[in-house]
């Protein structure tokens, strides 16, 4: 029970009503269902996602921690609640919302879980100082943010005032998949973009942290990718051996591909004991988290299991049940 999975999602058992100037049909609703144990996300008078009262009741999470082995999680938003279409008004009474939900779980069962909120990335101004807040306050180790914003990646320098800030608050940013650039190139069910869509969108993200220099301009900058980094470590070869061949693109990194891997983090969401393998042989043992996508339907229910098959010996395996997760959250390890 000492294992910290750092990828779950909350999702408020309600929301305010919008109280905005004019009209957000992007504002989500809670329709529960009569059974009060599931809830319809309404987004634009559609169901967005149904969700289990997991989401957001401390009782349910703790009792399906205890069966899966784990004894923290860190909280943080469903992606979607993210709204980074919304204005900045709207987008900080959101994230206030959420932020006061997540820490108010928290607060039932600090032992058992750890918070990281959201902020407004549309104005990375606005959201460096409301991720100020939310570090001066003492509940949160930091944020979740998504890999794209309105369709600009996560490491483009535009946001460059938030990751400072971030850097120098010592904050913890959890990077997930949302809104994946190639979902056009599908072709099946819309849910192929969760399987195919997210390690893409997983590796444009790391890629753009690399290659805009932002990695390079901030060494100190804690940043824990979700989905084992996606297809990025495959990527990692071939960006080395662009550095390699393209001088600009070697000044623009900074160092070499595999330094800056090597201090990422990456959960070990990949539901598979050989690609996990892979992943410590790419970004080394000391970088992966244990990550489960709890509560949702995609969630891997037994995720120490393709740990213990590595054959590591006990210090290894306890760097990647807890000891990681601690030194990413800022609380030892």
């Amino acid at each position: 029970m000492d294992a910290i999975d750092i990828h779950t999602h909350v999702v408020p058992a309600e929301f305010p009503a919008y109280a905005g100037r004019g009209a957000n049909p992007r504002w989500p609703q809670m329709h529960l269902a009569s059974d009060c144990r599931h809830g319809n996300v309404m987004i634009e008078g559609k169901n967005f996602r149904t969700v289990t009262d997991e989401c957001w009741d401390v009782g349910r999470r703790i009792e399906a921690m205890t069966q899966a082995g784990i004894g923290r999680q860190v909280l943080s938003p469903m992606p979607e609640l993210l709204s980074y279409w919304f204005s900045d008004d709207d987008a900080v009474a959101f994230a206030a919302h959420v932020n006061d939900t997540i820490a108010a779980m928290v607060a039932r069962a600090p032992d058992r879980f750890v918070a990281l909120g959201m902020v407004p990335l549309q104005n990375p101004e606005l959201a460096a100082r409301e991720l100020e807040k939310l570090m001066r306050g003492g509940v949160f180790r930091g944020v979740e943010v998504g890999t794209n914003v309105n369709g600009t990646p996560v490491g483009d320098p535009r946001f460059e005032p938030f990751f400072a800030a971030a850097e120098q608050l010592d904050a913890s940013i959890f990077v997930h998949a949302l809104h994946p650039a190639i979902q056009q190139r599908l072709v099946g069910p819309p849910m192929l973009a969760n399987f195919i869509g997210f390690p893409c969108e997983n590796a444009f993200a790391i890629a753009s942290f690399m290659t805009s220099g932002m990695l390079e301009r901030h060494p100190r900058l804690k940043l824990a990718f979700s989905h084992g980094g996606g297809a990025f470590a495959m990527i990692l070869p071939r960006l080395a051996k662009g550095c390699d061949m393209i001088p600009d693109l070697a000044q623009r990194i900074g160092r070499s591909p595999y330094e800056h891997a090597r201090r990422l983090y990456y959960d070990t969401l990949v539901y598979s004991a050989a690609a996990l393998g892979f992943l410590v042989d790419s970004f080394g043992v000391r970088q992966l988290c244990v990550g489960t996508d709890f509560p949702f339907d995609i969630r891997d229910n037994t995720p120490l299991d393709p740990i213990a098959s590595l054959g590591l010996g006990d210090a290894e395996r306890k760097l990647l049940h807890s000891d990681n997760a601690l030194r990413f959250l800022g609380l030892g390890g």
